[in-house]
């Protein structure tokens, strides 16, 4: 005797069609199959039912597809850093796949365009593009900007995402230690020069990919205020882990501010920790960090695609 209803979109994949007698079919474009049987109907719910509470939804197996079930997100514009591959890569093709048109602003520009294949053959009508943006430089990042202006479109969603970890001392061309740059700076310069399309485009969200390792560290010398030489240390004072440390330290205490001054203008901004048991290829740079990655894997969860 209960009563049942229809919600929500059609999984991804799947496409409303009217045939030449004004009847509505379904497409089903990754099995390449067409019926009349409307798909949503696997996932009736109960009229008037109990909402369940975020611990219920979601949990550590689900997936981006998974959270966005049912979302429709066409006329929205995503902007993703470092999409080309890892967290990136599926947080693009989640969003992509639901409607939105999402630039994956990629410093590799091959490795861009590989990863828009890569969406489009799950779904040919995906909007989705490479763009190329190095937030080791920030002449790069800029320019990226710019060329996003230039489209004319809003931007509504801008996730943080790309970072280095682990990597050897060096110095960018605008000499600053690169964690500090790539991790932290060029996003913040990124912000800063995309601040007035946000505000124009509201409600709109910036997403900052920090991570819990922000609490081992500080950037306040002995005094309690904020010591410059270490968010980019000399090579003498350089130690990888704590570099990123702070850059995710400085990644949190932007967006909380970011938060606070552009929230009344319809602009969130929320820092995320992605998780301490999810295997991606950060870890790269550098070989005892890829062995400890490469013997906990078995108990990490790892992106779909790899």
């Amino acid at each position: 005797g209960k009563r049942k209803r229809v919600a929500g979109g059609l999984p991804y994949g799947w496409e409303q069609e009217t045939d030449e007698n004004g009847q509505v079919y379904f497409v089903d474009h990754i099995n390449k199959r067409t019926t009349y049987l409307d798909p949503r109907l696997a996932f009736t719910v109960e009229d008037n039912p109990v909402k369940p509470t975020t611990r219920q939804k979601y949990d550590g197996n689900s997936t981006a597809m998974e959270i966005l079930q049912g979302r429709d997100l066409s006329g929205k514009v995503v902007i993703i850093t470092g999409a080309n591959s890892g967290i990136g890569f599926e947080t693009a093709k989640s969003l992509a796949l639901h409607g939105a048109y999402v630039i994956l602003a990629c410093r590799n520009t091959s490795r861009g365009n590989d990863a828009v294949q890569r969406i489009l053959v799950e779904w040919h009508k995906a909007k989705v593009e490479a763009m190329t943006l190095d937030l080791a430089s920030l002449q790069s990042v800029q320019h990226f900007a710019e060329a996003f202006k230039s489209k004319n479109v809003p931007l509504h969603i801008l996730i943080c995402n790309a970072a280095v970890f682990g990597v050897p001392w060096c110095l960018t061309e605008d000499d600053l230690e690169s964690t500090f740059q790539v991790n932290h700076l060029g996003h913040f310069y990124l912000v800063q020069l995309l601040e007035d399309v946000l505000r124009r485009s509201s409600p709109a969200r910036v997403v900052m990919v920090s991570s819990e390792s922000h609490r081992f560290t500080e950037i306040k010398d002995s005094s309690g205020k904020l010591d410059f030489s270490l968010l980019s240390p000399s090579k003498k004072e350089y130690w990888a882990m704590l570099a990123y440390n702070r850059s995710k330290l400085c990644n949190i205490l932007f967006s909380n501010e970011l938060n606070r001054r552009l929230s009344p203008h319809g602009v969130t901004s929320n820092s995320v920790h992605p998780g301490n048991m999810i295997y991606s290829s950060i870890h790269r740079n550098w070989w005892v960090y890829t062995l400890l990655f490469t013997l906990a894997r078995p108990f990490t969860k790892s992106m779909v695609s790899e």
